[in-house]
């Protein structure tokens, strides 16, 4: 059972959960409201995969495990929130590992279903962007998908990356981390650099 998918799975269900409490935070709500937005976060992007993949019931209904580690993220970030807070990064970095990991826990459960690797990238990018999309509207915030700063550019080349890893037979031990790597810094230096896509202009 704690095969490569699932390790990911749990991963950045853990680091999402947190990014949503530390959000919660932020906007000073009680308690349920922050258990609501870290579950949003966590489960939001795997839940609408699942549900894509024709999977069902969705992952985290099969196995109680990630709903214990989404209290554990709250817990974790409730205890720590002195800290943590001082570093006014710490929602955006935990949001990043969050995109790393689920971009290639989404690729890797979708080719173990046999689709194609255009499918696959879908999938991965859906699955480290939709949490952060809810998380965001529930916030009453403008999507970071929707800015033009780079976020989902940033998984489409990490999903780009362990693609041509496997096609040159690279084994998984580097590939991922490298993929996963290679998402958060292509957003921290998009972030600190202000890279930005095209606008296209009326």
């Amino acid at each position: 059972m704690w095969n490569l998918i699932y390790i990911l799975d749990l991963t950045g269900t853990f680091v999402f959960a947190i990014s949503g409490a530390l959000s919660g935070i932020e906007k000073k709500y009680d308690i349920f409201g922050i258990l609501f937005l870290a579950f949003i976060t966590a489960i939001g992007g795997g839940t609408t995969r699942d549900i894509l993949l024709g999977i069902t019931p969705v992952s985290w209904m099969n196995n109680i495990i990630y709903l214990y580690v989404i209290i554990a993220a709250v817990v974790v970030t409730f205890f720590t929130k002195t800290k943590i807070m001082k570093w006014r990064k710490t929602l955006f970095l935990f949001d990043s590992i969050g995109l790393g990991v689920f971009t290639v826990a989404g690729i890797k459960k979708t080719l173990e279903l046999g689709l194609s690797w255009e499918v696959a990238i879908m999938m991965g990018v859906i699955s480290a962007t939709l949490g952060g999309v809810l998380r965001d509207v529930f916030n009453n915030d403008k999507p970071l998908i929707l800015h033009k700063e780079i976020y989902a550019t940033a998984c489409f080349a990490g999903a780009l990356l362990i693609m041509i890893a496997s096609y040159l037979g690279i084994p998984v031990v580097i590939s991922v981390p490298v993929s996963i790597i290679t998402v958060i810094l292509i957003r921290i230096f998009a972030v600190k650099y202000e890279w930005t896509l095209p606008v296209i202009k009326e």
